[in-house]
């Protein structure tokens, strides 16, 4: 098992040895140890490659991920797993900012609290957040599952797509186009896979609302020009 220290190791080398992996290749398992919150670790994998980060990190750790399993035994600043293609990330602390903008697919768990805009312009990916959430969470989301088994902040959703959020907890307030929902069976099933897959013991899927577009704001309404 390769192991980077990055207290001696330039980053360089971390990310080049991700991103030179081949077909077959048998360094399936990294480490990387004393991170010291360095920006951009494990960037950028497209092999199942398995990354162990023992420590927090800074901005954009675990960006642009397709297909490799990262995780964050600490926190992570912002803009984690931004992008993401496919695979897993998993947080085990608290996640700053932007957690998981704009993911296309995959699936991050983060078991504290992430802050602001988690989340925003997601566009497939499902994001689990074991703790709260802060303001301006899901903001044009356009498809994927964002579940927060704590409270979320002011303007959940705001000028939301199609994108389905479940929080357990209070919502501070709903952002522009975004309404309680009634939660069907099936969005019960997804919501109790998705809880599976991200450890959450603490929670069932009847606790949760779900919240998501009124669809008002899809073409321009001149009734509706304050909400724009």
């Amino acid at each position: 098992m390769p192991v980077f220290d990055l207290s001696h190791t330039p980053l360089r080398e971390l990310n080049s040895a991700l991103h030179t992996l081949g077909a077959g290749s048998n360094d399936a398992l990294f480490e990387v140890v004393n991170p010291r919150g360095h920006h951009a670790v494990a960037v950028g994998i497209d092999a199942p490659v398995t990354v162990e980060v023992k420590g927090s990190v800074g901005y954009y750790c675990a960006g642009m991920n397709d297909g490799g399993t990262v995780t964050i035994h600490g926190s992570a600043g912002p803009g984690v797993a931004e992008n993401m293609m496919s695979g897993t990330v998993v947080i085990e602390g608290d996640a700053s900012q932007y957690a998981g903008a704009t993911g296309r697919g995959g699936l991050l768990v983060i078991k504290g609290n992430a802050a602001s805009r988690c989340g925003i312009s997601m566009k497939g990916i499902d994001i689990v957040v074991h703790g709260s959430i802060g303001h301006m969470s899901a903001f044009m989301g356009q498809s994927g599952h964002l579940v927060v088994c704590g409270d979320a902040g002011e303007a959940l959703g705001d000028s939301i797509y199609e994108a389905k959020l479940f929080v357990r907890g209070s919502v501070k307030s709903l952002g522009a186009d975004c309404i309680e929902k009634e939660m069907r069976p099936e969005h019960l099933e997804k919501l109790a896979e998705l809880l599976a897959k991200a450890g959450v013991t603490h929670a069932k899927p009847e606790e949760f609302k779900r919240y998501g577009s009124a669809r008002k704001l899809y073409n321009f309404n001149i009734d509706n020009a304050d909400a724009y």
